[in-house]
């Protein structure tokens, strides 16, 4: 079997959690004897050299629909399905604030529309244009084999926005857990907060550095900024007390140090599918502080300490707790268990199976 992994034109230029996903799940493939190659949307594609196309981010439908029409193959998604609704609504600031009074496909439309004008994202498909969000991505759904998203939870947003009737199959995210392998004999910094994300408006690291500013703890925020989102970055700089540090954006072998030393991770977004870095952490031995907002709880359960993201005071105290807990070794086995990159690989060669027969 050959497959393509067809993503967004800036997977690299612009890393996410994505990112991870596609290169982590490509890698496994292959290793289990899957020809896969990841191809960006804006590239040129030998359609006929693949036997199955495998999308990611029904977010974006304008890249999925051009290439699934021109392919003419069975093709899967990846769906990655967040909701930016609440952040959008009532968060954003600015211009972009206006957003906030229309439906979130309405939002998305004209989210797309702006990064392709500016230059800052190609545009597959010009069908899009009057399509629109919503009315693409049903088509998408309505011919897709099979969706892969990476919750139960996920799945049920998905059927319950758009589309009822898709196959699915839930692929979660994972680790790789010879990367992240800890040292035991590491003693952690109980004072010392880690958060490993974009820095951008729906990651609310703004209201992190309101909660931890001028505490006991010492807050190292690691990421970039979207290309999009400087202004709110230099917010955050601009707002962040002495105990507060940022490092931009690092590749993953060079996180597991930062992982080994730091007692707490936190991620209080306004929406996390999963939070990739929350994973990681957890495994590394931290203990994980993350937004009630999502699909977190299916991973993390009762072993993980959440917060409201709109309240500062509920981050500290969800940091506080966090900080003064003992590490749930459970949590660590369970991850182990189902949450690798070789486990959501198996997963998906099975989707594929079943797309192939469909």
């Amino acid at each position: 079997m050959k497959v393509a992994f067809i993503t967004r034109s800036t997977l690299y230029s612009v890393p996410g959690g994505d990112t991870v996903q596609v290169v982590q799940t490509a890698r496994q493939l292959v290793e289990m004897g899957v020809d896969t190659d990841i191809l960006l949307s804006n590239a040129e594609i030998r359609y006929d050299r693949y036997d199955l196309l495998h999308f990611f981010n029904l977010i974006r439908p304008a890249d999925i629909l051009y290439h699934s029409k021109k392919a003419k193959k069975p093709f899967v998604v990846s769906t990655i399905l967040c909701n930016y609704s609440e952040y959008d609504k009532y968060h954003r600031k600015g211009i972009g604030a206006l957003l906030g009074w229309l439906p979130g496909d309405s939002i998305e439309y004209l989210k797309t529309i702006a990064r392709w004008i500016l230059g800052r994202d190609h545009l597959s498909s010009l069908d899009y244009t009057w399509k629109g969000q919503r009315q693409s991505i049903i088509e998408i759904l309505n011919g897709a084999a099979m969706i892969l998203p990476n919750s139960e939870s996920e799945s049920r947003r998905v059927k319950q926005t758009y589309f009822n009737k898709i196959k699915y199959m839930v692929v979660p995210n994972g680790i790789n857990p010879v990367l992240f392998k800890p040292d035991l004999e590491q003693k952690k910094d109980d004072l010392l907060v880690l958060c490993v994300a974009r820095i951008e408006g729906i990651k609310n690291q703004i209201n992190l550095i309101k909660a931890l500013n001028n505490t006991k703890y010492k807050l190292l925020i690691i990421g970039a900024h979207a290309p999009n989102q400087i202004d709110y970055y230099n917010e955050c700089k601009s707002i962040a007390a002495d105990n507060v540090s940022f490092v931009g954006h690092i590749p993953q072998n060079e996180l597991v140090a930062y992982y080994e030393q730091a007692k707490v991770h936190i991620l209080p977004s306004w929406f996390e599918t999963t939070g990739l870095s929350s994973v990681e952490a957890a495994v590394m031995g931290c203990n994980i502080v993350i937004t009630d907002k999502g699909d977190t709880r299916e991973y993390f359960g009762d072993e993980a300490f959440y917060c409201n993201p709109a309240e500062p005071e509920s981050i500290f105290k969800a940091v506080e707790a966090a900080s003064a807990a003992p590490f749930d070794e459970e949590l660590r086995q369970r991850i182990l268990k189902q949450y690798t990159w070789k486990h959501a690989a198996v997963q998906t060669l099975k989707a594929y199976h079943l797309a192939a027969i469909a």
